[in-house]
């Protein structure tokens, strides 16, 4: 005789654990593409880490306009990333100039690639998340910006030599 019941139940839970799952991921996904745009608008119209930190966690996380409905963010992963990022800026901007080629400085470069390098060189700093999922995480935001160009595989080329100098040890 068997019962059941602890059968039953672990495979109600499996299917909620990995929507919990999903939706964290998710939130996390959302972040680093919300970090990016952050900083992207702080560096195009010069306004503080705060002005649009605000803005963008009463704003845009979860937020339904005509556009359409902007996906909860994870907003610990989105603080850090662009308070980060700022206060960080000098060191994660000489990691991706070394990541560059010489004729190509980070001033020269996209200001949403600029914007996107810094919130992954944040994250690699910070080193809560395996540099293989941050690059992994940030190609698919260049991506998101950039569906039909080369940018996602030269993201993936200055973000491996990044997560190399920052965290060699993942290597």
């Amino acid at each position: 005789m068997t019962d059941d019941t602890p059968q039953d139940a672990h495979e109600d839970e499996t299917p909620k654990r990995e929507m919990t799952g999903n939706l964290k991921r998710r939130m996390k996904s959302a972040s680093r593409l919300y970090a990016v745009q952050a900083l992207f608008q702080m560096e195009a119209a010069g306004q503080s880490v705060d002005k649009v930190r605000v803005e963008f966690e009463d704003h845009r996380f979860g937020a339904t306009y005509e556009e359409g409905e902007f996906e909860e963010g994870n907003v610990d992963l989105f603080r850090a990333l662009i308070e980060e990022a700022v206060n960080q800026q000098a060191k994660i901007d000489q990691m991706t100039d070394r990541a560059l080629v010489a004729k190509w400085p980070i001033a020269r470069i996209d200001p949403t690639l600029r914007a996107l390098f810094r919130a992954a060189g944040a994250e690699l700093l910070i080193g809560d998340t395996p540099p293989k999922v941050v690059i992994v995480e940030f190609v698919d935001v260049a991506r998101a910006f950039f569906p039909e160009g080369q940018e996602p595989k030269f993201t993936n080329a200055v973000l491996d030599h990044m997560a190399r100098e920052a965290r060699p040890e993942a290597f």
